[in-house]
């Protein structure tokens, strides 16, 4: 067990999630905040009329969130992306982007030229521009990027919400990107094809705006929340802050997983519950919307896959042929998940 003096743990200890909660401790709440602690974004009032500025940063760090053969290029990209995905799962268009920027000394005019790009691709993709940041020397390629839209109060999709009787949804299929990393971090094998397909939902990840701004459209999702912590981590949340349960009756496994999992003796439910690093939206829908928010879903080119329902015992459990298993609530957590590899 890792101890500094006094006897405190240190972070590799504690965990990422256990650390924010400790930092909640010292920050004091802003009066007129509207949406608190805890969400995939924060907001606060601009306009008397309940107008809100949505704000998200997130930070990529390359000795723990970048594989080895992803290009800076795709790095940067993803940084953007891992933002925009938090503002899909609250139905907000991003408008603008702040970008601050760790150099190690070593990297190249190219290297910063490609860098650039990335960040450029990915805010365009989604609609946003980037309108400034900062750069200073880090001893580690770190990209911090820093969100902004607006919104009106009444129309934030948030992780609290959900009612009983409410039906599970996600935007998606789980998995490729645990085995993606599979591949890259622990030299599994996989066809060619195969290897395409799950190690380009790492490099290349895409966020849901389109089906959250769908779903925010439809007047249906009672809770949403971004699933880049790993699906069963998401479920927890939803449940944790709606004071509900959840019922998953149909574990929504991408088939490539399966075929993957099935060829080098893994649990393929471990890798779509586990893995982390997806991008999908996981909701709780009112069952008398529900084709509202299938069909919104679909006319933006997307899918609304039904998973389970929301039930009134606080568990959160996996019904395989009417036997029911807990879901543990894990996933990719910092300081205690393994890093990737250096590229």
């Amino acid at each position: 067990m890792n101890k500094r003096q006094g006897g405190l743990h240190d972070v590799r200890f504690l965990g990422e999630h256990k650390v924010i909660e400790i930092m909640r401790r010292f920050f004091e709440p802003m009066p007129t905040w509207v949406v608190p602690f805890g969400d995939d974004v924060s907001a606060l009032p601009i306009t008397g009329d309940g107008e809100v500025a949505v704000l998200k940063t997130d930070m990529l760090v390359d000795k723990t969130d970048v594989p080895r053969g992803m290009s800076l290029w795709q790095a940067a990209r993803k940084a953007v992306v891992m933002n925009v995905s938090d503002f899909a799962a609250k139905g907000v268009a991003p408008k603008a982007a702040l970008v601050s920027l760790g150099l190690p000394k070593r990297l190249l005019q190219t290297d910063v030229e490609e860098i650039a790009k990335g960040l450029n691709s990915g805010a365009r993709q989604y609609g946003a521009y980037i309108v400034g940041g900062d750069t200073g020397e880090a001893s580690d390629l770190i990209i911090s990027v820093h969100l902004f839209g607006t919104a009106k109060t009444n129309t934030l999709m948030l992780r609290s919400g959900a009612k009983v009787g409410d039906i599970v949804a996600v935007t998606g299929f789980f998995g490729k990107s645990a085995a993606g990393l599979q591949i890259l971090l622990n030299g599994f094998a996989a066809s060619e094809d195969l290897r395409e397909v799950l190690v380009s939902s790492v490099f290349m990840p895409q966020a849901r705006l389109s089906e959250g701004l769908a779903l925010q459209a439809s007047n249906a999702v009672t809770a949403s929340i971004d699933s880049s912590d790993g699906l069963a981590w998401s479920l927890h949340e939803l449940a944790r802050l709606s004071k509900v349960g959840l019922v998953i009756s149909a574990l929504p496994i991408a088939s490539e997983v399966k075929c993957f999992a099935n060829f080098n003796g893994l649990d393929a439910c471990e890798l779509a519950l586990y893995g982390g690093e997806e991008y999908e939206l996981v909701v709780t829908v009112d069952p008398k919307k529900w084709t509202s928010a299938e069909e919104s879903v679909e006319a933006v080119g997307g899918r609304l896959l039904p998973i389970g329902k929301v039930t009134r015992d606080p568990q959160i459990l996996l019904d395989v042929d009417g036997e029911k298993r807990a879901i543990e609530p894990r996933g990719w957590e910092h300081f205690k998940s393994p890093h990737c590899a250096l590229r």
